[in-house]
């Protein structure tokens, strides 16, 4: 039953339907013209004859082809069966001579109509449902791919940086012991966040900028008089893909006070028609694309994923160092790879 209603779903597409009833209705007509007496079970016969072609010898094929050549001796077979009942045994059931549709030549260009007609249109709808199902797989084997990046993504943070906040904590162990344990507090509920962010398909901005803090307060416990980060602005209840934000604020971190350039990192959120822009600032100058670097690309794809194109991610000079801006098209939660 599946594979008919698949096979009368294909035929009813109009790159189908049309041809089937250029063909039909001129042979309708001649049936009607060229039969003696023009007897009017003589359309019955045509109209039987076009309809029982366009819906049995496409299933037909399908049902057959696959089993090799003992299928496509079944599907003429089959053909010849049903030719012969619509050009001999329907006219004599319906009281009608003989028609133009089933003289002894016409009936020979029904079964290879029948024939070549099914052979097309079936092979046809198979073709068609075997590339939906490979576009299909390829996107889901794109988005299995997508999703073992992301994740490798969403799992970022910079070992450098982890050794160096651990060290530090182990510094201050020897110190200062209630520096050190909040500093191993914020690190720990910081790793948390990420690893919850792995298994969410999007989470509120607010708590993607809540992560960032986080980030910028531990870099700001390892060297206090070297950071000066902030974040400000009005998330509201947009959602995110997890982590987005992540790797363009640790870059702003890198690239900015821990490669030695002085100036505040600063993230500011503001909203509008076009969707809520997100912009990141820090001190250090815009030298372009950094050969090898993974982070940007990848905040781009996941951009381009989550919003079919409508979001945006522009890196470039600005007044004091480098701006990075992330542009979130309103409307509903990202479509994320989970």
């Amino acid at each position: 039953m599946a594979l008919i209603a698949s096979t009368l779903q294909a035929l009813l597409a109009p790159r189908r339907l049309v041809p089937i009833v250029l063909v039909s209705v001129p042979l309708v007509v001649a049936q009607h013209r060229y039969s003696p007496a023009r007897d009017p079970g003589a359309v019955v016969v045509g109209l039987a004859m076009c309809l029982v072609f366009a819906l049995i010898a496409p299933w037909l094929w399908r049902v057959t082809a696959p089993r090799g050549w003992l299928g496509l001796a079944v599907y003429g077979l089959v053909g010849v069966a049903v030719v012969a009942g619509l050009g001999l045994v329907l006219p004599a059931a319906f009281g009608v001579g003989r028609t133009f549709l089933t003289e002894d030549a016409s009936l020979l260009v029904a079964l290879a109509l029948f024939l070549v007609g099914g052979w097309g249109l079936g092979r046809d709808i198979d073709l068609e449902a075997s590339l939906d199902r490979e576009r299909a797989r390829a996107e889901a084997l794109a988005r299995e791919a997508e999703r073992a990046q992301l994740l490798a993504l969403r799992s970022h943070l910079d070992p450098h940086f982890l050794f160096n906040t651990l060290n530090a904590i182990a510094e201050w162990c020897r110190t200062d012991g209630e520096i050190a344990e909040r500093a191993v507090l914020r690190l720990s509920a910081m790793l948390r966040t990420i690893l919850d962010g792995v298994r969410l398909p999007a989470w509120p901005l607010r708590r993607e900028l809540d992560l960032c803090r986080d980030l910028f307060a531990l870099h700001a416990v390892r060297d206090p008089g070297r950071f000066d980060c902030a974040v400000d602005g009005d998330p509201g209840d947009i959602l995110v893909p997890p982590l987005l934000l992540l790797p363009l604020a640790e870059n702003a971190i890198k690239h900015g006070p821990s490669a030695g350039h002085r100036g505040p990192v600063r993230i500011h959120l503001s909203s509008g028609t076009s969707g809520v822009e997100i912009v990141i600032d820090n001190p250090g100058p815009y030298t372009g694309p950094r050969p090898g670097g993974e982070g940007l690309h990848m905040a781009r794809r996941r951009l381009d994923l989550a919003y079919d194109g409508r979001a945006a991610l522009v890196i470039g000079p600005a007044d004091h160092g480098t701006r990075a801006v992330v542009t979130i098209p309103p409307g509903p939660a990202p479509t994320v790879v989970t």
